[in-house]
């Protein structure tokens, strides 16, 4: 999961048009990428992930559709609360899908993802299991000088007791081929009302041919929460960096 902040990048696929006709267009993005750390709202998941993923996103009676794939290996550290005795190599898959409506004032979406382990025991930050799924609720504005958005995870698997994040986000056109975004997110536990994490992302995306462009990137996150019986406990600072790339059609 990016992530974001697997970011919270997979599901941000562009909307496709309907070009005057019946039929609705379908867009693909297929992508690939390194992250020196797995960062997953604001949780040090693990070093050396190495991600491939593929979205495609349509509009259909006024209703935009999206769905994926993102797969992931990385090196979960021996420490980690749900790795069992001594496993350090793990491998995910996430699947996903959502519906969103724009409604003029804001857009409303509803989603779904599933994550899937290779190993026995989960590094998902709420499930043991070796599978977990969650149902998410967003709705998002654009203020002009910011995009907004607000999301509530729900667990179906495990006991998620609910998570939130309140993200900002803006993109700066410098070239022809380089655009700036800044997008920054703050976690919040529902039912614990306790802050999780204030996480910054700072990206480049340099469009070298007309539908592959190249995104390094560097994110920071600071733990808000030191809660007991949470995957919070414990948590500190993290910092990673990477490039993603990424081929549209």
């Amino acid at each position: 999961m990016q992530n974001y902040c697997k970011t919270i990048g997979a599901m941000a696929a562009a909307s496709a048009l309907v070009a005057g006709t019946a039929k609705a267009e379908v867009e693909y993005e297929m992508h690939t990428g390194y992250s020196s750390e797995y960062l997953f709202r604001g949780l040090d998941l693990g070093d050396h992930l190495i991600e491939a993923g593929v979205d495609a996103s349509t509009e259909w009676n006024g209703l935009g559709l999206s769905a994926g794939a993102w797969y992931g290996s990385f090196d979960a550290p021996k420490n980690i609360r749900f790795v069992g005795n001594g496993q350090v190599d793990n491998d995910e898959l996430d699947l996903y899908a959502e519906v969103s409506k724009d409604l003029g004032f804001l857009k409303a979406s509803v989603g779904y993802i599933y994550y899937e382990y290779a190993q026995a025991t989960s590094n998902h930050f709420y499930s043991k299991n070796s599978n977990a799924q969650e149902v998410y609720f967003g709705i998002s504005r654009d203020l002009g000088f910011a995009e907004a958005s607000l999301t509530y995870y729900w667990g179906v698997m495990g006991d998620n007791d609910g998570y939130s994040e309140l993200a900002l986000a803006k993109s700066f056109e410098l070239s022809q081929c380089l655009n700036l975004n800044v997008g920054t997110n703050v976690g919040y536990l529902v039912e614990q009302g306790d802050f999780t994490a204030w996480t910054t992302k700072v990206s480049l995306d340099y469009g070298f041919a007309e539908h592959a462009k190249l995104s390094p990137f560097a994110a920071v996150s600071f733990a808000l929460s030191d809660e007991d019986n949470t995957a919070y406990e414990g948590s500190g600072n993290e910092f990673t960096a990477g490039a993603m790339l990424s081929v549209s059609f």
